[in-house]
């Protein structure tokens, strides 16, 4: 019984910090949304999560070179947004240019790099809640099924 209630403990524990983590990469966010002046081309800070993606150019984000730049480059946070309904589906959408990648500032090709991730981060928490939503829609069983 102890061990059940230490596990409990410890998913609580890990569920909360977990909350945190979200609560404080949010903030971090939304400050980084304003110091790179990106409701310019987004709009409102909530707008920012109807991209299916955001990816940048000019500087990397694969784990193992992350933040190293691409000489002779662009920088450039692109948004990605996805229209079933239009001829091409999806759609690139400049967030932000900065020009050639070397001559950006190292501070904000860092809080570029910060901010993508972060995104990501929340992101990927949103998309956790969609496809919870969208399995609790799902009928439980074949009496539910046959209900529909």
């Amino acid at each position: 019984m102890s061990t059940a209630l230490e596990r409990l403990k410890e998913l609580t524990s890990k569920i909360s910090s977990y909350e945190l983590a979200r609560k404080e990469n949010l903030r971090h966010l939304a400050q980084l949304f304003e110091s790179l002046q990106l409701q310019e081309k987004v709009g409102d800070f909530q707008d920012l999560f109807e991209f299916k993606a955001i990816n940048l150019s000019g500087i990397s984000l694969a784990e193992e070179d992350i933040g190293t730049i691409k000489e002779g480059k662009y920088l450039q946070i692109i948004g990605i947004k996805y229209d079933r309904l239009a001829k091409v589906k999806n759609r690139n959408i400049s967030l932000a240019y900065y020009g050639r990648v070397e001559k950006v500032d190292v501070a904000v090709r860092n809080d570029i790099v910060n901010f993508i991730i972060a995104w990501r981060f929340e992101k990927s928490f949103r998309t956790l809640e969609h496809y919870y939503t969208m399995l609790e829609k799902l009928p439980k069983n074949e009496t539910d099924a046959d209900l529909s």
